[in-house]
């Protein structure tokens, strides 16, 4: 990370509740063909979650805690604060003497911006102005939220503007928080309903979904310069699995998630705004939706 830090832009998208076994599982299939191109092996790593719910598990990767890979360790961290005895900082981490790597970055050049999804992004009171106020810029409008179905495209063409309006010189660090796989995600699965609810085919439905527009999201992050992706779970969330239902629990498909990182090849003239996304096909219209504060 000391050779990545100063040379590239860094992208960190969190796919906001994805369980492992499911990512795993699309991938296997062939079903999300524009993430798995990027996988090592097309496969995710499995790894677990610092947290079991969304703010949790933020606050602890902001510090350097990316989720753990699901093997022994000691496992070496990319970001870690310079912290007196820690294991797991090594010679590559990129080390920090501030409380995050969001504000580490700030310090080393780097314009910090946030698009966030769930309900703790929303800058709609003090619970959900932590997070987003760890960046120098940060954007969040109901369109990009859990009750939105076109919630990733209107992201990706917020991200396409701050990204074609950033000064060329200038290094990006973007975060991206990803809300289509949270619930309520049954209108991502054609001829689902609201009264049936959400299931682990609608997560899956979802997850399609967002690997439909994620290429967009690649190329304006990689059109300026190389580019360091993370592309991670937060956190997954149960479907009835052992009597579970959502997450904030300790169950192993909220503790379990799937991760990658990769760099992405400069893809030059890719990062003009798109301003009226286009969804691809019309969804069954969203209605109330439960907020992530309240899991």
């Amino acid at each position: 990370m000391n050779e990545i830090v100063g040379s590239h832009d860094i992208l960190l998208v969190t796919l906001d509740t994805l369980r492992h076994d499911v990512a795993a599982e699309l991938a296997a299939a062939g079903r999300i063909p524009n993430l798995a191109r990027h996988l090592p092996d097309g496969r995710w790593q499995r790894r677990h979650a610092p947290g079991s719910f969304t703010y949790a598990s933020h606050q602890a990767m902001f510090a350097g805690f990316l989720p753990t890979p699901a093997e022994p360790g000691p496992h070496p961290r990319l970001f870690a604060a310079s912290f007196a005895g820690s294991e797991t900082t090594a010679e590559r981490t990129f080390v920090y003497d501030t409380p995050d790597f969001v504000s580490g970055l700030a310090e080393a050049g780097y314009h910090t911006a946030c698009v966030g999804g769930v309900g703790f992004f929303n800058k709609r009171g003090p619970l959900g102005s932590v997070l987003p106020g760890l960046f120098q810029e940060s954007h969040w409008e109901p369109e990009f939220g859990v009750a939105s179905p076109t919630s990733f495209e209107n992201q990706v063409a917020c991200a396409e503007r701050l990204i074609h309006e950033l000064p060329h010189e200038k290094r990006l660090f973007l975060f991206v928080n990803v809300a289509a796989l949270h619930q309520p995600n049954w209108f991502h699965l054609p001829g689902a309903t609201k009264e049936a609810g959400d299931s682990r085919e609608t997560h899956a439905a979802a997850l399609e979904y967002v690997d439909r527009h994620i290429g967009r999201l690649f190329a304006a992050a990689s059109s300026r310069r190389p580019c360091f992706a993370i592309v991670c779970s937060d956190h997954g969330t149960a479907y009835g699995e052992d009597g579970y239902t959502g997450h904030r629990i300790g169950h192993p498909s909220v503790w379990t998630v799937p991760y990658a990182h990769f760099l992405l090849d400069r893809t030059p003239g890719r990062a003009d705004p798109t301003p009226d996304p286009t969804p691809d096909r019309t969804p069954a219209p969203a209605t109330s939706a439960p907020t992530e504060a309240t899991r």
